[in-house]
C-alpha cells in the first residue's frame, strides 16, 4: 500500500526575508574579496623578481680573530658592474657583464663563467628551497674599492626575504678567478702579528728572532695586500673547525718547517688550554730529519711536518772505487707512506738545490743504475718534479686529499752567498722600489710547466715575489748560536738570510693557504 505525501512549497514569513537578503549580500562580498586577493596573489607572482644568486666578488680583510662569519651577504646582479663602490670603472669593466654568461654546474655550486673570470655562487635550490627554515652558513663579503675601504651591507636586514644568519654553519668564500692573491704589495698593519712576540714555545730557536735579541719589531707589522682584491685574515678557530678530524702535512725542507711552525703557533693562539696542543712524541727540537706531528686535542686533528728537502730520494751508489752519495731523480723519498693519505699536503723543495753538490751536478744525480757524470741543476730539478708529479697522479686520491705546492722563497744575501760572508743585517723594512727585485726563479717556471701536465689538481702557492720584497724578515745574525751583542762586527758572523723570523713572513704564507683552501677546497672547506 503506497502512502502518498503531498509536498507543499515552504514559504518564508515576511520577517525572515531581510535576514535572507543580508546573508546573500555577505556571501557575495566574500566571493568578490576572495577573487580580488587571488588576483593580487597571481599578479604578485608574475611580478616577482627572478631568483637572485649570491656570490663573493672579493674578500675583505678582517681582524686576526674574525672569520668569514662576520662578513655580509651581497646579491649578484649581472646588470651592474663588479665594482660597487666605484663610479669611475673603465669601459672594459663596464662591458664585463654585457656578454652572455655560461652557467656550469660544479657539484653543489654553480659557476658563472663570464668574460673576465669565474664567480662561484651557491646552488639556487639550496637558497630558495624552504627559505623560511633555511639558515645561511655565514656572511659573504661585499666588494671594496682598491683603496681597501670596507663596504658592509647586510642584505638580510633590508631584503623582502627574511634571511637567518648563523655562525655554526660554514660557507666557502670565493675570490674572483682573475684575482691573483700572490700579486700585490706589503702594507703596514698594526694589528699584526697573529701571536705575540715570544709567546709560542714551538718555534725553532733559530727562527725566534725576538728571543735571540733582535731589538726592532717592525718586521711583524706588515700585511700582504693583493692588487685585485682583499683577503681575510686567518681565522684560527674557523681553520681548526674545518680541519676537525683531519690531518694537514707540510712536506719539504726547512722553509716548510718555517711555515709549519708558523701555522702551529697561529692555531695554538686560539686555544684556551694550551696544554691540549702538543707534539705527539714529546719532541721539542725539529731540525733532524723525520716526521713531526702537532695534535690539537680539542679538534681531533693534527698539523704535521715531514722532513724531505728534495722530495725525491737521497741514496748511495756503489762503484768499483767505493760508495758515494747520490740523489735519485727517479724515486720518491721513503717518507711518502707517512703522508699520502693526509687530507691536505703542502709540498716544497728548492733551497737544497742551490748547494754546491747539487749546483755542480757532477757524479751526483742518479736515475736507475746510471749516475750522470754531469747534469745541469735545472734539468735535474725538473726531472725530480716530474717524478713527484707522476707519484701524485698515481698515489693521491684527489677526492680525499688536496695538494698544494709552495713556491721558492727568495733569499737576500748581499756581499756574498750564505757560505761566503753574505749579509742582510740591519734591514728593517721591505723593498719598495721594484727595480731592486730579482728575476722570477727559473725553478718555478719549471714547476709551473710540470703542474700543467698533471691530472691531479694542484694549487701552486706562488710566494716568490711576495718574499722578494721582505729583505727585513730574515733572522740574519739573530740566531741561537750567535749570542750577538750590538757591538759585535756582523761581517765576521755567518748570517741567515734565507729563513724567516717567527712571527713573520711565513704567517702570511699560511694566511694565503687559508684563502686558497676557501677558494679551491673541498669537503669541510666548502659550505
Amino acid at each position: 500500500m503506497h502512502v502518498l505525501f503531498s509536498v507543499k512549497k515552504l514559504a518564508f514569513s515576511d520577517p525572515f526575508l531581510p535576514h535572507r537578503r543580508r546573508l546573500f549580500s555577505w556571501f557575495s562580498l566574500g566571493v568578490v574579496a576572495s577573487l580580488v586577493l587571488l588576483s593580487l596573489f597571481i599578479l604578485g607572482k608574475s611580478l616577482r623578481v627572478p631568483k637572485v644568486a649570491v656570490f663573493v666578488p672579493q674578500l675583505n680583510t678582517v681582524g686576526a680573530n674574525s672569520s668569514l662569519a662576520s662578513c655580509p651577504f651581497l646579491p649578484f646582479n649581472t646588470s651592474h658592474s663588479s665594482s660597487s663602490g666605484s663610479s669611475s670603472s673603465n669601459t672594459s669593466k663596464s662591458d664585463e657583464f654585457k656578454n652572455p654568461v655560461k652557467i656550469i654546474k660544479e657539484g653543489s655550486a654553480v659557476v658563472l663563467d663570464g668574460t673576465n673570470g669565474v664567480n662561484h655562487v651557491l646552488d639556487e635550490t639550496k637558497i630558495y628551497k624552504g627559505l623560511e627554515n633555511y639558515s645561511f652558513s655565514s656572511y659573504l663579503l661585499s666588494e671594496s674599492s682598491n683603496k681597501g675601504k670596507h663596504e658592509w651591507d647586510l642584505v638580510g636586514k633590508n631584503s623582502s626575504r627574511n634571511v637567518t644568519v648563523t655562525r655554526n654553519e660554514k660557507m666557502q668564500g670565493v675570490l674572483h678567478e682573475e684575482c691573483d692573491i700572490f700579486h700585490g704589495k706589503w702594507i703596514r698593519d698594526e694589528s699584526k702579528p697573529y701571536y705575540p712576540l715570544g709567546s709560542c714555545p714551538h718555534i725553532d730557536r733559530d727562527f725566534n728572532c725576538h728571543l735571540n735579541g733582535r731589538p726592532d719589531a717592525e718586521y711583524v707589522k706588515w700585511r700582504w695586500q693583493p692588487y685585485g682584491c682583499n683577503i681575510p685574515s686567518l681565522n684560527a678557530t674557523d681553520f681548526l673547525e674545518r680541519l676537525r678530524g683531519q690531518r694537514l702535512v707540510f712536506v719539504g725542507d726547512s722553509l716548510n718547517r718555517n711555515m709549519w711552525e708558523s701555522l702551529v703557533c697561529i692555531l695554538r693562539e686560539s686555544i684556551r688550554n694550551k696544554k691540549r696542543v702538543f707534539e705527539i712524541s714529546g719532541r721539542r727540537e725539529f731540525k733532524k730529519k723525520g716526521v713531526y706531528s702537532f695534535r690539537f686535542e680539542d679538534y681531533n686533528c693534527s698539523v704535521d711536518f715531514v722532513a724531505s728537502p728534495f722530495i725525491v730520494q737521497e741514496s748511495t751508489f756503489k762503484s768499483k772505487n767505493g760508495s758515494f752519495e747520490t740523489l735519485r731523480l727517479d724515486l720518491m723519498d721513503w717518507t711518502t707512506t707517512r703522508y699520502q693519505d693526509a687530507n691536505i699536503i703542502v709540498f716544497n723543495t728548492g733551497h737544497w738545490w742551490t748547494h754546491d753538490k747539487t749546483s755542480k751536478g757532477e757524479d751526483y744525480y742518479q736515475e736507475g743504475n746510471r749516475v750522470h757524470a754531469r747534469l745541469k741543476v735545472l734539468d735535474a730539478y725538473t726531472r725530480a718534479l716530474t717524478t713527484w708529479a707522476k707519484w701524485v697522479d698515481r698515489k693521491i686520491n684527489a677526492n680525499q686529499t688536496q695538494v698544494f705546492f709552495r713556491g721558492y722563497s727568495v733569499t737576500h744575501f748581499w756581499g756574498g752567498q750564505w757560505n761566503s760572508g753574505g749579509q742582510c743585517h740591519k734591514e728593517t723594512e721591505p723593498i719598495f722600489n721594484e727595480t731592486y727585485l730579482q728575476k722570477y726563479p727559473s725553478k718555478m717556471r719549471a714547476l709551473e710547466s710540470v703542474i700543467q701536465h698533471m691530472k691531479t689538481p694542484v694549487v701552486y702557492m706562488n710566494t716568490s715575489r711576495l718574499t722578494d720584497y721582505r729583505k727585513d724578515g730574515h733572522p740574519s745574525v739573530y740566531r741561537k748560536e750567535y749570542k750577538k751583542s750590538m757591538d759585535q762586527n756582523s761581517t765576521a758572523l755567518f748570517e741567515d738570510c734565507s729563513h724567516w723570523c717567527l712571527p713573520g713572513v711565513p704567517d702570511t704564507w699560511n694566511e694565503l693557504l687559508y684563502v686558497s683552501l676557501l677558494k679551491y677546497g673541498r669537503g669541510t672547506w666548502k659550505s
